[in-house]
Order: structure tokens, then sequence, then C-alpha cells
């Protein structure tokens, strides 16, 4: 560790603190999509996003050599566009925030060993930023009037809940996924129909050609409980395709894609209009890659109008992974008053 470094760097940001118009550059790139993001206050000036989707497609996932190699290449194109779209210089930015956990181990550390170098060679502070907190911050970009404690819905890859967000760094789970996240599931069943990856946007496109009318079962459907449970489901719909295609029969995926589609959403949305009922919440906020679903936002709209509850949405591109999210979460950590990382700062795959 630098000692000069982390003095000078400790010193702004204890005056970043008292700032209201801090220009914050946010890298993320926990996957594979290299990202940067710049705000300043609670203003947007840049989100560049580099996506691999197609690079990834013919593989059917994401393989994390491929995307940390790819990091490498795009991480500083990015910037440079970022800083274009901005119409700034890397002087005025104010501080550094990265990705150091959840994701790929070889994908983050291409973005932290860029954001350290970069905040060492500015003398300005370095925020670590929880990926999954990220998600869930970017509701503040669309929704500045949004304020703490509120209730999130997160549905991603890899992470369904329900939260009670008492503050950046204190959340309480109220409810969350026994098994398959939301995300994971749509993948699974995109895989087991023959459509490309990520499964997501496939579901929801092919979905549009058919109609919910296959009752598949509804995992937890007599419980009492705000958790979730997707891998019963995932099953379900297994055991249905093979069935037909073992008797070489036809069967229409479009029809199964829009039935595990409505199934999916109307769990996500029940429990998030149940869990606002039990708290007392007249708000709900969502967050995760699963909440760019076209049903989800149009369903929970719907619900929340008929039950009073106030629903809160990101735009579709900060549904996503983008640095403007990792940007506004380190916004609001200096407010909290985190303290800034030093050069030691590692990368956490498994971080919760």
């Amino acid at each position: 560790m630098n000692t000069d470094y982390y003095t000078i760097a400790h010193e702004k940001l204890q005056k970043l603190r008292d700032k209201e118009d801090i220009c914050i550059l946010g890298i993320e790139s926990s996957c594979d999509d290299t990202a940067i993001g710049i705000i300043r206050g609670n203003k947007v000036l840049a989100n560049q996003i580099s996506s691999q989707i197609f690079i990834h497609q013919q593989f059917g996932g994401v393989v994390p050599e491929i995307a940390s190699r790819n990091h490498v290449q795009n991480i500083d194109i990015v910037l440079k566009k970022a800083l274009e779209e901005a119409n700034i210089s890397l002087n005025e930015i104010d501080c550094i925030a990265v990705t150091y956990g959840a994701g790929l181990q070889g994908s983050l550390l291409v973005g932290v060993a860029f954001a350290k170098a970069l905040a060492f060679s500015l003398e300005i502070p370095l925020i670590p930023i929880n990926h999954i907190r990220g998600h869930i911050c970017a509701n503040f970009i669309d929704h500045p009037e949004l304020s703490f404690p509120f209730l999130c819905l997160l549905a991603s890859g890899g992470h369904t809940e329900i939260l009670k967000v008492n503050s950046y760094s204190n959340m309480e789970i109220l409810g969350q996924t026994r098994d398959d996240a939301a995300g994971e599931a749509f993948d699974k069943v995109a895989r087991i129909l023959g459509f490309n990856y990520p499964g997501g946007p496939e579901i929801e496109k092919y979905a549009k050609l058919g109609s919910p009318n296959i009752e598949f079962s509804i995992p937890l459907k007599n419980e009492d409980t705000l958790d979730f449970s997707y891998s019963g489901l995932k099953t379900n719909i297994i055991n249905y395709v093979h069935n037909y295609t073992q008797k070489n029969q036809e069967y229409n995926k479009y029809d199964v894609a829009a039935s595990f589609q409505k199934i999916a959403v109307d769990m996500l949305v029940n429990n998030a209009i149940k869990a606002a009922k039990d708290y007392g919440f007249n708000a709900i906020s969502i967050a995760g890659g699963v909440a760019a679903n076209t049903l989800l936002r149009e369903r929970i709209q719907e619900e929340g109008s008929k039950n009073n509850i106030t629903v809160y949405i990101p735009t579709k591109v900060l549904c996503t992974d983008n640095g403007l999210m990792i940007a506004k979460a380190a916004h609001i950590a200096i407010k909290e008053g985190i303290d800034n990382a030093t050069l030691n700062l590692d990368v956490k795959s498994n971080l919760d």
C-alpha cells in the first residue's frame, strides 16, 4: 500500500461527504459487459457498455476466460468513450467506484486492477462496490425521490430476493429463492427450448408468439411464504418437452415459453405485493436483469395500482449490468460514511 496515496485519498474522501455534485466514475466488469458510467451528483453524464453477448452465444453461455480477455481489450476504449460522452477530462473525476464482487474472478480482476491504477494515478479515492447492491441503487438514478427504507424485488441470474433496504450497507432479506434464481431459470428453460443465450430476452421474444395455456405446476402455491422456487418449474418443463420428443411428437415451444414466463413472473409479482402488505410499505422497487422483462414491469405496475402501491422501475438499460449503478452506489455509500479502499483491494467472486 502506498501511504502517501492513502493519506491524500482519505482526506479527499472526507471532503466529498459534504459535496453535493460529486463526480464519480463507475466501473463494472463482473461478467461479460465492460461498462463505465459517470455521474455528477444526480446527473448522468455518460453510460458506455461494451457487450460480449454475440461472442458467447456460440457457446450457449459465458466462457470466463474469453470474457476476461475481452474486458482487457475493451476497458480502455470504453473509458475513452465515456469521457467523450461526458465531455470531461479524468482530472475532473472526484473518485473511482468499482465492482469487486460478486462475479467471475477473471472479469472482476480486470475492472479492479484498472480502477486501482486510475485511482492511484489521479490520487483520488477508490470505492469498492457490491454488484448486487449496485443493482438496487440503480433505482435512485431514475427516481431520486426514493428514500430509505424501501422494499426491493431483486431478480437476476444469480439472485432472487425480496429485501428491506434500510441503507446501502444494511439490507434485510425477507424472502429468497430456495433453489434456482429467476434469471437462471429463464436461461435453463431457453436452452431446453433451443433458444439462444441469454435466455431472458429470448423467452420474452418467443412468448409473444405463443399463449400461456399450459398448466405447469406452481411452486410453493399453498405455502404462506415470501420465498421463491424455480427448480420444480424448470423440471416440470424439461419433463414436458422430453415426453413429446421421446414420442417424436410436435409441441408448441412458444406456448411453453409463454406459460413458463407467466408463472415465473406471477411468483415475483405476487410475493412482492404480499411483502409490501405484510410489512406495511406503500412502495416497491425492482432491480436486476430480470427486471428488464416487459411482462414483469407491466404486471407489477398493474398489481401495484390495484393495491395503492407505488412501483419504482429503472429504465431497462439500468436493469442490466452498467457502470452508472456502480457510480450511484458509491455516491450513496460516500454520504453514508464508507471509508475508501486501499490499493490492496481484492476481488471476491462469491461476495454475498
